[in-house]
Order: C-alpha cells, then structure tokens, then sequence
C-alpha cells in the first residue's frame, strides 16, 4: 500500500541588518536639533522634518525589520526613539501654530516629565547597551545626560545650565552615532571589523 508523502517546504525571509539606518536617523536630527539648543540656529519649525523623517520614520522602519530578525534591542530601542521622536515633531508643531493658536493653558513642563519618563526607561537600556557594545553604551549615557537636562530645564530648574547641558549632550550623541552608524555599514558590507565599536562589557551575562 503506497503512501503519499507530502512535503512541507519552508521560505525564509531574510531581512537586511537596518540598524545602521536607524543609528544615522537618530544621529542627523540629534545634531539638527543640537544647533538650535546651541544658538548656531534659530527656531524649530525647520527641525520638524528631520525630526519626522530621520528621527521617526527612519528609526521606526528600522525597528520593524529589526522586529522581523528577532533582533531585540534594536527593535524596541530604535522603536521607542522613533516614537519618541514623532511626539517632538507634534510639540513643535503645536508651539509653532501649525493647528491654530496655541492655548493659555499649554504648559511645556508636560514635555519635560515625558524626558523624565523616557530617563527612567533608558536607565534600563543603557545596562544592555553596555552589552551590546561599548559605542552604544557610550550614546545612552549622553542621552540619559540629555533627557534629564532637557526635563530640568523644561520644568524651570536652572534654565541655562540645564540647557547648555543638554545642547552639548545632544551634540555628542550626534557625533558618536555618526561613528557608530558607519562602523556598522561598513562592517557589515565587508563582513569583517574595520571600525571598532568596543567589545561588549561583560558585566551580565546572557542565559543560554
């Protein structure tokens, strides 16, 4: 008695390492942005489409394929910059009128306990940024330096330190991804390590 055999043929999907796309986004509008904190230009209005585009789009994209490959801490890292970064364009947007006037009632301090609540969580990725490799380690701590500088001085404690802390942390998370982001295209074009990125720390290590 003959038996049919069917066969179960499975198609992988294999999706292209978009983190250095995601990288280069955060690292374009933190730099854009930095100028205006610094006083090298004016205003935000014209930040909005790095913000949108670069800052969100681009860090979101990225997360989604990094969702596909089961690449966890970029997913969620480069998703939750993304999103954060969309909330930024829509306060810029609001401040600038772009939905009407604004309101008496508008209270920035709001932005500035959403920098707080975005360092509480980043207090935890920065433990696995360390992890993954001494580059991304070294942009969470700047970005936990910015994100509590920024919500102190949002919140009206010590405007100008706080914002001249920020600006310049902003700045440094800027060029420090720019690095990153071309360590990782380049590395991962050529398969071999041209750009160091440091090894991971090594403090805790992963089950399995």
């Amino acid at each position: 008695m003959s038996q049919n055999m069917s066969q179960i043929q499975e198609t992988k999907i294999v999706s292209a390492d978009a983190t250095a796309l995601g990288v280069f986004g955060l690292s374009l509008v933190t730099f854009v942005a930095s100028t205006q904190k610094l006083g090298w230009t004016g205003g935000t209005i014209y930040l909005m489409p790095w913000a949108l585009f670069l800052g969100s789009i681009a860090q979101i994209w990225a997360a989604a394929v990094d969702f596909k490959r089961n690449s966890y801490f970029g997913a969620i890292v480069l998703g939750a910059f993304g999103l954060f970064w969309i909330a930024v364009t829509m306060h810029w947007a609001i401040a600038n009128g772009l939905f009407g006037t604004v309101p008496a009632a508008a209270d920035t301090k709001q932005f500035g306990y959403a920098c707080f609540g975005y360092l509480f969580f980043c207090c935890f990725i920065t433990v696995a940024a360390f992890e993954a490799n001494k580059a991304f380690g070294i942009i969470m701590v700047l970005i936990l330096v910015l994100l509590g500088s920024l919500g102190l001085q949002l919140v009206g404690v010590n405007p100008g330190l706080f914002g001249m802390t920020a600006a310049w942390a902003e700045f440094s998370i800027a060029m420090v991804g720019f690095y990153a982001s071309g360590a990782i295209f380049l590395n991962t074009f050529f398969g071999r390590t041209l750009l160091p990125l440091g090894a991971p720390m090594g403090w805790i290590k992963k089950s399995g």
